[in-house]
């Protein structure tokens, strides 16, 4: 098992042991970083993750089983589709007609898209050591409760599918690991700053960032860039960025200390770049964009 996939209770992890986690969560993002689809970025859309986010909260789960569930579903859904558009394309499909084949799939995948999605929460909560597993029977019965008649039997086959598809590794880090982590660092290395009460905060951020993610990081980029238009080129380069989760862990910390102590901005901003070598000025533009986007609605 993977550091970063043991998770103690926040502020309950040792100095030696939060040191190898930090490592090993930094190697695998390197790892993710140097293995990125450019079908990340359409894959995460607001209303998948909002509504996965709502099931964990209305099933009583660890946020963090939420945020597990949407990386599960990102790595298995470009992986099946990819399986499914170039294999098995049927030998007497006309020419002139190569969309025939991919509207089948892709209507098929719609049929089977919300068991999908909730087998992924399902498989989440049994990673999760600080929150109950969803059995087949609270499964079938809340699915039965928002309109989707489902047996067991299909919900153990979903399951398997997508176990297989990740060929059964499911200890992906994802964002609210690394805040939550990246937190505890900064907790012992600057005592001073208030992590306890950041980390409350840090979840709302990182929850606005998640279901806006579309257009904070669209800002970020024309931010980059310089450019209203940025070229398809520069797009693609940018998808990197777009999946780094230490970036975003780092700025989401950033943005809840602006929010909640704007004097201990510049401290902490500094120790953050100094645990992870993300320089300070990458860390304001990214925390100014969110926060533009987080005070945009109150202004119109």
């Amino acid at each position: 098992m993977a550091l970063s996939s043991f998770r103690c209770k926040f502020r309950e992890t040792s100095v030696d042991l939060l040191t190898d986690v930090l490592i090993d969560l930094n190697n695998r993002n390197k790892d993710q970083l140097n293995s990125v689809s450019t079908c990340n970025h359409n894959l995460r859309d607001k209303r998948v993750t909002e509504y996965i986010l709502l099931i964990t909260e209305e099933l009583r789960l660890d946020p963090l089983v939420g945020y597990h569930a949407v990386e599960l579903l990102q790595r298995f859904m470009v992986k099946h589709l990819t399986d499914l558009l170039t294999s098995h394309t049927p030998q007497d499909a006309a020419a002139d007609r190569p969309t025939r084949h991919e509207d089948a799939i892709f209507d098929e995948i719609k049929e089977k898209f919300p068991i999908i999605v909730f087998s992924c929460v399902q498989l989440a909560s049994k990673l999760s050591l600080h929150s109950h597993i969803i059995t087949n029977s609270t499964a079938v019965h809340f699915l039965h409760s928002v309109g989707l008649s489902v047996s067991k039997q299909t919900l153990f086959e979903s399951e398997m599918m997508i176990l297989k598809g990740l060929e059964f590794r499911l200890n992906s880090p994802n964002p609210l690991t690394y805040v939550e982590s990246l937190l505890e660092v900064l907790g012992h290395n600057e005592p001073c700053v208030p992590v306890e009460r950041l980390h409350d905060l840090c979840r709302h951020v990182l929850q606005f960032v998640s279901l806006e993610r579309t257009d904070v990081y669209d800002s970020l980029l024309k931010t980059t860039t310089q450019c209203v238009s940025p070229s398809r080129e520069q797009r693609e380069k940018f998808a990197t960025v777009t999946e780094d989760c230490m970036l975003l862990g780092v700025v989401v910390i950033a943005v809840a200390t602006f929010i909640f102590s704007v004097t201990k901005w510049e401290q902490v901003v500094e120790e953050l770049s100094h645990i992870t070598g993300i320089s300070s000025r990458s860390i304001h533009d990214f925390a100014h964009v969110i926060l533009t986007h987080i005070v945009r609605p109150s202004s119109q």
